[in-house]
């Protein structure tokens, strides 16, 4: 295989030789758990050290024994997919007493562990680090109540400690995601999916539970994802009066025909006052509520009178006030239950290769630091920092700053909450702006999920910046048919939910119709052109920038949003789409190795889609667990493959009982599929047999993941606002002209921040033959995935994280939407 630059820093110049880690999960559990473990463990071992479990979180840290075990490389196989925490969590209120922290120090001690990986949420992490500030002096202790050596204090001077918050709630400050809270996000979005079917067509009300007994994180991505009317979260209770606001808005959308309304109220929303906001929300708006409502109602809520409100309570309350046929249910822990998503995979296998990256770089005055994720980037953070934050959050929110909470919580979360507002609430025809500007929206290239989130996120911005929005069917072949409409508001309801493209899209690009396309620009006056697509969309732009000398009608603004499974678009880390492709190949996968349970050891072969792009191959392959992944990016030929194959076959000799391997599509024109399916058939007899499944155009189907949702959503909002901005900058004398470069962009996710770059600009970063980005940041991953699958490599660490401090890392001019 293709070795990294030698240039750069590599992990051979590190060693975890002499170290000993242990690892432990604390707190409530989080889907992901398990691959962070499983990431440190391996990882620890790579580099040679010895790695602990701590069962059962500080309770076996107490407790010692048989708590504390010694990990080997088998010992967390098949985890991967598996939700919860294999190695236990528990509350110990021992560990809170000096006593219990000195039995803890003695625990280790005898097994020379000196490094702490601890996942968990803030209360975990704050034992950990006040664990690491009475290190000394507990030692210091234990060698005067006799139970350790002297020269036992000088040999385990320092406990070094590094976090990585497991929390389905998103509540810890300084990171953009925990581990755990996509996958919860998976459980709500199936659940509200499945109830908005039903409750169309009965017209019934639900009442539902939704967590979030601190924070409003789950309920307004779970809002933005699902198309709410209505979110009440703890960090921005709603104004006085909010009531009425409320039933106009829902008797409003009754009005144009919808049979279906929903409103998510996480566990601990109040209003200004402090009161539940669940009782008012049944008891005060019986006149609002029409024909069908889905009410979301916290678990804990409880009315003005301080009474705890169940769910029988709520819905007794609204068959009596309302007569509405009503249903009961309760998420609960469904919430933290199941597989964890491809995301939470990938997210916690990073963080647990960068936990063990900063023990081996620690120092005796190195501060404990969380792995977080900022953009698309790990960052190393001071614990007690992101934990001061977090608890002033809090503070803000029982002292009724609002507004303060909300910056409080990040960048990401006010991002999700001022794109809710835009999208939810339909200003009146008389308060809207009057632009008298024309922006068409289309989608060009194959379908992925989470354009139609996009388009609905366009129109609706588009209508409250004044502009009148016109769709366009099929792409560029239906632009210069002439099949362009109006859009309105009304027109993408329900859209958020919907895969494929409910425009239509085409692979047709425009230079060979760009008369008649301009022809029909002059039809309908468009001033402005969103298009939202995949490599032709990029190719589309181009064309389109260098008709502009031939034709005024292109000299607008014009802005491309990536949207591909394959995301092979350049100058942008992540596309719409890529993420429900992503979780499809994993629950496929999953199910795959599933099948060979309990037969004799086998071998499956994938082949996924991408082109020439090896994407899907490759982080597919790091959360499902592959053992190789065939990518044209890093050329291989028959040495390579032999090699794997007997790499596999060692692994098969021991505990291993089932091997996976990804093929990139256009990898290889002469080593297909059928021809490594054929090899390791062969090589393997004896030892493993083969199968091997195409996965197909599955890939680009299904709902789109909470993700995509999300991610199409919030980059739809922030291009609409680009074109808003470029109209007005644009409009000189009765007309727009924009005829410089940076009127033509793509906006894209680089590392931290959402970025406009002219398309123009892009063409030297691009391979047009291979259809693919020259560079591109996945590729660090692949030596990560090689890793954890037992196989000696180089690992580039010059991009590793770098200890930041809270305050500075989050500039306030920049807009990272990676994480939901």
């Amino acid at each position: 295989m293709a070795q990294p630059d030698s240039k750069k820093i590599f992990f051979e110049n590190l060693s975890g030789a002499g170290k000993a880690i242990a690892v432990l999960t604390s707190g409530g559990d989080a889907q992901g758990m398990n691959a962070a473990v499983r990431a440190v463990v391996r990882m620890g071992l790579y580099v040679g050290a010895k790695v602990y479990f701590i069962h059962e979180g500080y309770q076996g840290m107490v407790d010692g024994e048989e708590n504390i075990r010694e990990a080997t490389w088998e010992s967390v196989s098949s985890m991967l997919q598996v939700g919860g925490t294999v190695i236990g969590s528990a509350r110990c209120k021992e560990f809170r007493t000096h006593e219990g922290r000195l039995k803890a120090a003695y625990n280790l001690v005898q097994r020379g562990i000196t490094n702490l990986c601890v996942i968990g949420g803030d209360g975990s992490l704050t034992g950990a680090n006040l664990f690491r500030e009475e290190w000394s002096g507990l030692l210091g202790e234990l060698v005067d109540q006799g139970l350790i050596e002297a020269d036992a204090v000088q040999k385990y001077s320092a406990l070094h400690i590094v976090g990585m918050v497991g929390s389905i709630d998103n509540d810890f400050c300084g990171t953009d995601m925990t581990i755990g809270t996509d996958s919860a996000l998976h459980r709500i979005i199936e659940v509200v999916d499945a109830i908005m079917t039903t409750a169309q067509s009965h017209q019934r009300t639900f009442v539902l539970e939704v967590m979030g007994r601190h924070c409003g994180y789950l309920a307004l991505v779970s809002a933005l994802a699902c198309g709410a009317d209505w979110v009440l979260i703890p960090e921005m209770p709603p104004e006085d009066g909010w009531e009425e606001k409320m039933c106009e808005k829902l008797s409003a959308t009754r009005s144009r025909g919808t049979r279906l309304n929903i409103i998510i109220v996480a566990e601990g929303a109040i209003d200004r006052h402090g009161k539940s906001i669940t009782s008012s929300l049944v008891k005060d708006n019986r006149a609002g509520m029409k024909r069908l409502n889905v009410i979301i109602v916290a678990e804990g809520a409880i009315d003005r009178s301080n009474k705890p409100i169940t769910t029988d309570y709520v819905k007794n309350l609204v068959v009596k006030c309302l007569g509405f046929d009503t249903r009961v249910t309760i998420l609960g822990h469904v919430q933290r239950g199941g597989t964890p998503s491809a995301f939470d995979r990938i997210l916690a296998s990073r963080m647990g290769v960068e936990a063990v990256l900063a023990l081996l770089e620690t120092t005796a005055n190195t501060p404990a630091c969380v792995v977080s994720l900022y953009g698309n980037q790990s960052v190393r953070l001071p614990l007690m920092e992101c934990v001061q934050m977090t608890q002033e959050v809090q503070k803000a929110m029982d002292e009724k700053r609002f507004e303060e909470a909300v910056k409080l919580r990040g960048r990401s979360f006010e991002n999700n909450l001022k794109t809710y507002k835009l999208l939810a609430h339909r200003k009146p025809e008389t308060e809207l702006p009057t632009s008298n500007f024309n922006v068409a929206v289309l989608n060009v290239g194959a379908p992925a999920a989470g354009m139609n989130a996009a388009v609905r996120s366009a129109v609706r911005v588009g209508i409250s910046e004044g502009h009148k929005m016109f769709a366009v069917s099929d792409g560029f072949e239906g632009f210069y048919k002439g099949q362009i409409k109006e859009i309105k508001w009304a027109d993408v309801g329900g859209w958020t939910g919907q895969g494929g493209s409910l425009l239509g899209t085409k692979r047709t690009l425009p230079a060979k119709h760009v008369e008649k396309i301009a022809e029909q620009m002059r039809k309908h006056n468009i001033n402005a052109l969103l298009v939202i697509g995949g490599f032709e969309a990029f190719e589309s732009l181009l064309q389109l920038f260098e008709a502009r000398a031939t034709y005024e009608e292109f000299c607008i603004p014009m802005c491309m949003l990536p949207a591909t499974i394959s995301n092979n678009v350049p100058a942008t880390d992540l596309s719409i789409g890529a993420d429900t492709a992503l979780n499809a190949i994993v629950e496929t996968c999953d199910r795959i190795k599933q099948s060979a349970s309990g037969t004799k050891r086998r071998v499956f072969i994938i082949e996924t889609m991408g082109g020439y792009c090896g994407y899907l191959a490759s982080v597919g392959g790091l959360a499902a667990g592959a053992d190789a992944a065939y990518i044209y990016e890093e050329p291989f030929d028959i040495r390579d493959l032999q090699a794997n194959v007997e790499h596999l076959t060692e692994k098969m000799k021991t505990s291993i009982q089932r091997g996976l391997v990804l093929r990139n599509e256009n990898s290889n024109d002469n080593y297909t599929t059928d021809f490594i399916y054929q090899l390791y058939t062969e090589e393997g007899k004896g030892v493993f047999d083969c199968r091997k499944n195409v996965l197909g155009h599955m890939q680009q189907g299904g709902a789109p993941s909470p993700f995509d949702r999300n991610f199409g959503t919030k980059i739809s909002a922030k291009a609409m606002q680009w074109i808003s901005k470029k109209l007005v900058e644009t409009f000189r004398h009765g007309r727009v002209f924009a005829n410089t470069e940076d009127s033509c962009c793509l906006l894209g996710m680089r590392r931290r921040a959402l970025v406009f770059q002219p398309v123009v600009q892009l063409k030297e970063e691009t391979d047009f033959v291979h259809r693919i980005p020259k560079e591109q940041w996945w590729l660090k991953l692949r030596p990560l995935m090689k890793i954890l699958a037992k196989y000696k490599t180089s690992y580039d660490v010059s991009d590793s994280g770098q200890l930041e401090h809270v305050v500075c890392n989050r500039p306030r001019d920049l807009d990272a939407s990676v994480a939901m």
